[in-house]
């Protein structure tokens, strides 16, 4: 029996998907609950998942010690174990992928972090893990920096399904839609089947709230406290309507392209586990449900909004003019949201590239182990 929160989510027009993923999840049965039970129709991975997921009990120790004998090196051995469990989790999630044409039902791999600024090692890599995943409900995770926005543009014009990942401002996102756009209008000329080419592009929601409110605390006054828990919220509604204006029939540019088969890139909320304890576990996924959006949730995030009691309904669209107000009134009591931006996308890629220098470093002790005569 389905869940009628989540149930009423997904009539709002929000998928859920999982942040996470593990070999557990995969052999205990406990992923395929959550499809059935949750209404889970998709999952995002990221390094910082994989660490905790491959350094914690024995799932992965027999095909490690493959691994090893094959004298395999740490990367490498991660990227394999990596990629055979979002294989696994591709073919679990095929009959939701073939029932919504391949809208859900996907499963993103992200392409190694310290790679975050070199186009050349993350387009390659991209198109490395597109193949060896071999799966057409797979997404390849690609951060928006600066070097790599045009990677996406790239990897899309070869058919490979991106999640654009590591988005923080509206600004940013604007690029994104522009590297989509560009990236779908080269595929189509390259004869690709644009209705097999999805993407998602995921702007990061509840950091958004703890660098801003951190700030706010520093300036002290009444009407700075105010606006705290404001700022995440608002952000992502301004971006929700930019959404609107972009996929609409009314632009030209984007018109052409939908009417050859090309499908909307849509907003993925991630970062949606509330950091603040004062706030409602549910605060980034009912006050964003809408229309052709991905909400990404932890599982302790996921069983909070499989609670929640109250209505479920589109709290997002037309929203942008109230939202742009907040972002004014931040900008007006002293906020530099630029800097703040900056910072967030420079700390995400830090975070990514430091949970996988971690887990490598693990790895590959273990792997000595593994080496060790008995």
């Amino acid at each position: 029996m389905g869940n009628t929160t989540m149930e009423a989510l997904a009539k709002a027009g929000t998928s859920a998907w999982l942040d996470d993923l593990s070999r557990q999840r995969l052999t205990s049965g406990d992923l395929k609950n959550l499809i059935d039970e949750l209404r889970v129709v998709g999952v995002t991975t990221n390094p910082a998942i994989f660490s905790s997921a491959m350094t914690a009990g024995e799932d992965y120790d027999s095909q490690l010690a493959q691994l090893t004998a094959e004298r395999a090196n740490p990367a490498d051995a991660v990227f394999a174990m990596a990629i055979d469990d979002v294989r696994d989790a591709c073919d679990l999630f095929a009959g939701v992928s073939e029932g919504t044409d391949g809208v859900d039902g996907r499963v993103s791999i992200e392409v190694d972090p310290r790679y975050a600024d070199n186009y050349e090692a993350t387009i390659a890599q991209a198109r490395e893990l597109w193949e060896r995943v071999g799966k057409r409900n797979a997404m390849i995770k690609i951060p928006a920096t600066d070097a790599s926005l045009p990677a996406v543009t790239q990897a899309l014009s070869e058919g490979i399904s991106v999640n654009v990942t590591l988005i923080f401002s509206v600004e940013r996102y604007l690029q994104v839609i522009d590297a989509f756009i560009e990236g779908i209008e080269r595929a189509k000329d390259n004869g690709v089947d644009l209705a097999s080419v999805h993407s998602v592009a995921s702007l990061f929601v509840s950091r958004v709230d703890t660098e801003i409110d951190a700030r706010l605390e520093k300036i002290g006054s009444e009407e700075a406290l105010a606006l705290r828990g404001k700022a995440g919220l608002a952000n992502a509604r301004a971006a929700y309507a930019k959404f609107e204006e972009t996929f609409s029939s009314q632009n030209i540019r984007w018109a052409q392209l939908e009417n050859a088969g090309a499908k909307p890139q849509r907003l993925l909320w991630a970062s949606t586990g509330v950091k603040n304890p004062a706030y409602p576990d549910t605060l980034y996924v009912t006050e964003l449900a809408a229309p052709q959006t991905v909400n990404t949730m932890p599982e302790k995030t996921l069983r909070a909004a499989a609670g929640f009691e109250g209505e479920v309904r589109d709290a997002v669209s037309g929203q942008g003019e109230a939202a742009n107000a907040v972002m004014t009134q931040l900008s007006e009591i002293g906020i530099d949201l630029d800097d703040v931006f900056a910072v967030l996308e420079r700390e995400g890629v830090e975070k990514f590239v430091d949970s996988w220098q971690s887990l490598l470093v693990s790895i590959a002790q273990r792997m000595e182990q593994l080496h060790e005569p008995c």
